[in-house]
């Protein structure tokens, strides 16, 4: 074990330490200071530990029939290593001494750094007393509680029978449900020590129908934070009764003109398009590489003066929730947008080195094997004054988006994205159903043009890609509207 008195380097293979393996507790503070220490006497200006554990498990139903279970486990960990503005990073499966220790000397090699001498003293790192979120909050308990495999496959089969009874012209059934559980552990050589527990879990259906010529597709889906319960919770008759009704509405639509319209975006999963086209412009990987128009804008004007916007890492079961980030700084709010003014970027430890931006708790990775980044959380347009009777009454001819589809979004804000449910607005009125409506636009000046929000802010699961991975946050916004967008149809 580990003891008060320095150590020297020749001392380190015959170290023995009794970390456990069933989980990330305070045993691990003795390896992980001394590597700490270790990696400092090298003449590294900052090294940082992630460890993970894993236990993932995906199901899908496909019309009356469970087609695929896939079950996944995994462990590992990952060394951050800085030398000034410089950093590097290395992941291993291996998380024995040994193995966290090479691990860190890779690191240190790629920098030009290389470990002292066999008479070099050693350092410990003061870590912190062990921050455990998982503990204080009972989440240890959590990956019991959820629901068995048979449970899943009984729930989905009940759902996609529902959407069997709901809809017409059915072609294609599909539910998918999939239950992620991962334990982390950071330390840190600036005295960072923090463990947490995050359980996400996410549900939905896809529903195909067609009748001749005419075709409809739909998707819904529900997503969750820390609640074992979810799955078994979830009201799927619902879920089936409003997909069934959106496929029906949407199977004889008529096609929309291309046009420019003043359009109505709903609330709930309309939050995309800020997410995709604005909000990747406030992290500081965009400042880093120079793609965001808004990198030298901050306290200045970006948006029309109704918008307000947020992310932060708080709400309650949302599906970017996090008690900490995974750089281990505790979850905060954070005020993106004032009244059209830009107030904040997000920023990771290597946003805030690079770019001066202070950390925002936002260091998020898809596991250990990736280095952590600036990454939202959960990301929405903030309530407006304005009821949506007022919206609607303020147009006279424009289109009412009610569900958005996929898109895809250039490095600088240029968007384009499909919407599944689209409606003509006729003097202040919903008339008929619309299809084939792609919304194309830039961010820098989209944002100008949502001259009103409503007051019912709702929140939708989604899932966002970037350099550390493919993580889950939350999109959201209330009804707003946009004066006037490029609207691709036929």
């Amino acid at each position: 074990m580990l003891t008060n008195t320095l150590l020297l380097s020749n001392q380190l293979p015959s170290l023995q330490y009794s970390s456990t393996t069933e989980r990330f507790d305070d045993t691990w503070e003795a390896p992980l200071a001394t590597l700490l220490g270790l990696g400092r006497a090298a003449g590294a200006d900052f090294v940082e530990f992630f460890l993970e554990r894993r236990n993932y498990i995906s199901c899908l139903a496909e019309d009356d029939t469970i087609t695929s279970i896939s079950p996944s486990l995994a462990s590992g960990a990952g060394v951050r290593v800085f030398r000034g503005k410089a950093d590097c990073y290395v992941s291993t499966n291996n998380l024995t001494f040994a193995g966290l220790k090479a691990a860190l000397e890779k690191g240190l090699s790629i920098l030009g750094l290389q470990l002292p001498g066999p008479s070099a003293f050693i350092p410990e790192t003061n870590l912190e007393l062990l921050r455990d979120y998982a503990t204080k909050r009972g989440k240890d308990g959590w990956l019991p509680l959820c629901s068995s495999i048979r449970e899943m496959g009984e729930i989905l089969l009940d759902g996609t029978a529902q959407l069997n009874k709901k809809a017409t012209h059915v072609q294609s059934r599909r539910a998918t449900y999939f239950r992620d559980w991962q334990e982390v552990l950071v330390a840190a050589s600036d005295g960072t020590f923090a463990r947490d527990i995050r359980l996400t879990q996410s549900v939905g259906f896809n529903i195909l129908c067609a009748d001749g010529a005419n075709r409809a597709s739909i998707g819904e889906r529900a997503g969750n934070t820390s609640d074992p319960n979810f799955l078994k919770t979830w009201d799927y008759q619902q879920a089936a009764e409003q997909i069934a009704e959106s496929a029906g509405k949407m199977l004889y639509a008529d096609y929309v003109e291309s046009g420019n319209y003043p359009i109505i975006m709903a609330n709930h999963f309309g939050g995309v398009i800020f997410h995709e086209a604005c909000g990747h412009l406030l992290e500081t990987t965009q400042i880093e590489r120079k793609t965001t128009p808004f990198a030298d804008k901050k306290g200045e004007k970006i948006a029309h003066e109704s918008l307000t916007a947020w992310d932060e890492g708080r709400s309650d079961n949302a599906f970017g929730t996090i008690d900490m980030d995974d750089e281990g700084m505790p979850a905060q709010r954070t005020l993106l947008i004032e009244k059209g003014v830009l107030k904040n970027f997000l920023a990771d430890r290597t946003g805030s080195v690079r770019t001066g931006h202070p950390r925002t708790g936002s260091g998020r990775r898809q596991n250990y094997t990736f280095a952590a980044a600036s990454r939202m959380r959960n990301t929405y347009i903030d309530t407006g004054e304005y009821s949506n009777e007022d919206l609607f009454a303020s147009i006279d001819k424009g289109i009412y988006c009610k569900k958005m589809g996929g898109g895809s979004v250039g490095a600088t804000g240029q968007f384009n994205f499909s919407v599944d449910e689209a409606y003509l607005i006729e003097n202040g009125k919903i008339t008929k159903p619309l299809k084939g409506a792609t919304l194309i636009g830039e961010a820098k000046e989209i944002m100008n043009k949502i001259s009103m929000c409503s007051k019912d802010l709702e929140l939708a699961p989604g899932f966002c890609g970037s350099v550390s991975g493919s993580i889950y946050t939350t999109v959201g916004q209330p009804h707003i509207k946009v004066d006037s967008i490029t609207v691709g149809g036929r």
